[in-house]
């Protein structure tokens, strides 16, 4: 009697209707986000090709409207703080835009003030240099055109059951070696092909819809969000080690794979609290029955999830992600990146502080350690700015490896994934990335010496 039961359950959700949503809606969003796309030297995907079509599309207009973004999110979250209207507390879309709290109005007040300055070339240096208000305003233009795309198509992937496939055919390799989800796989390929920031938002998407505890989201957020490889590729054309791409990309993953292991087994990571978020609770289920295959559970969890996506609600997801990324995390990258930038350039805080650095690198023999120092700890602020600290430079080649591999597996960085994460529900501060950052930096860089050392 019960197995009867259980296959009529199974089958109302495999049918041809659930199968044809999982099939079709998966491959959508599969091919939009995970498929490997050649271009140039290099490999992108369609996902990225609509953001640089949106890029050529906007043009020259797209300074104006991020900076049009900042401005509207600054006033009508000011506006929202102080007079409290029920038109935006009481609509979704508006109170997830601009509902916030007085370190982030601030935040916003200053990325609208540097966009204005970095528009009109009205300004101190230190914001409106090419260096730091430029950099981070072309940033978040990028991030706009992400955004547009990413808001829409990712239902396609996260909604249609491909997340819950991988998730039951990869947990007994995932769950055991890195101690998160098998559909956190999906998060990494995203990364590796597409963008670090989009990998990272979907993650927190997942976190926010319950199929991630607090300590999986902080922990896929700070080591699954690797930089994608054409970025990784210009990296290495800037050091000089665009003929070795190979094997400095095989060094990245090799590192990366290793860090991600450790970091998962130590603090803070493991001290977060291995929770769902509260308002939704679990949703999420890999663990398979024993009386039924994987390939049979996968399918039917595939079908499950499928059964529960329609197109009306792809629209409503997409614009509350959107509106939520475009009035909220924009403003916020854009004035914490400006102010981190300018640390970097304008003051040689870095250069203090990396003394210790230096004696570390010298510890394991690289040369040029002191010389080299504060790129190991600047990254912090930006992935490409180790680079170009190094890029003109007379420092051996096999020390530009050495920072070149490293600048690439630190992953937290302000300017992108370190801001989404702090404006996340993850209980991940500042602080605590920072202490991850130098975790990550420390456990990397014998290991990237030792494979340095095999190499040259």
């Amino acid at each position: 009697m019960e197995n009867a039961v259980e296959k009529t359950v199974e089958s109302t959700y495999i049918n041809k209707k659930n199968l044809l949503k999982f099939i079709f809606g998966s491959a959508f969003g599969v091919l939009m986000f995970l498929v490997p796309i050649p271009y140039e030297t290099s490999f992108t995907t369609l996902l990225d090709f609509v953001k640089m079509w949106l890029q050529a599309l906007f043009g020259g207009s797209l300074i104006y409207i991020v900076v049009t973004l900042l401005v509207v999110s600054a006033v009508l979250s000011t506006y929202d703080f102080f007079a409290k209207p029920d038109f935006i507390r009481k609509n979704r879309y508006l109170s997830k835009a601009f509902c916030t709290t007085p370190l982030y109005l601030v935040s916003k007040i200053i990325g609208a003030v540097a966009g204005v300055m970095v528009l009109t070339g009205m300004g101190p240096e230190i914001v409106v240099s090419a260096d730091t208000g430029g950099t981070i305003i072309d940033l978040c233009g990028t991030l706009f055109c992400i955004l547009i795309a990413f808001s829409f198509v990712l239902p396609f992937l996260t909604d249609c059951g491909i997340m819950e496939f991988l998730g039951v055919i990869a947990r007994p390799v995932v769950r055991p070696l890195f101690h998160v989800p098998g559909r956190a796989s999906v998060d990494l390929i995203a990364s590796w092909f597409g963008a670090a920031n989009a990998a990272v938002i979907l993650t927190r998407e997942q976190y926010m819809k319950g199929f991630y505890t607090k300590r999986e989201a902080g922990y896929i957020m700070t080591n699954f969000s690797l930089v994608s490889v054409p970025f990784c590729l210009m990296v290495a054309n800037t050091i000089g080690l665009d003929s070795i791409f190979p094997v400095f990309y095989l060094c990245i993953c090799l590192i990366g794979i290793i860090l991600a292991v450790i970091i998962v087994r130590i603090p803070p990571i493991r001290t977060i609290p291995d929770t769902y978020r509260e308002v939704t609770g679990r949703q999420v289920a890999e663990d398979r029955p024993e009386e039924k295959g994987i390939w049979r559970f996968a399918l039917e969890s595939s079908c499950k999830r499928a059964g529960e996506f329609h197109l009306d609600t792809v629209l409503t997801s997409g614009l509350e992600v959107m509106m939520g990324t475009l009035f909220d995390l924009i403003p916020i990258v854009a004035s914490w990146g400006v102010i981190a930038l300018a640390i970097a350039t304008y003051t040689p805080f870095f250069d203090w502080i990396s003394y210790p650095m230096g004696l570390y690198l010298q510890l394991f023999g690289v040369e040029d350690a002191f010389a080299v120092a504060p790129a190991t700890l600047v990254g912090f602020t930006d992935m490409f700015i180790p680079a170009l600290l190094i890029a003109g430079t007379e420092v051996a080649v096999k020390t530009k490896f050495i920072i070149g591999v490293l600048s690439l597996v630190q992953i937290i960085y302000l300017t992108e994934v370190g801001t989404v994460v702090i404006k996340s529900e993850v209980p991940l501060g500042f602080w605590k990335l920072f202490a991850i950052f130098l975790e990550r930096t420390l456990i990397a860089i014998p290991f990237i010496v030792l494979f340095a050392n095999l190499i040259y």
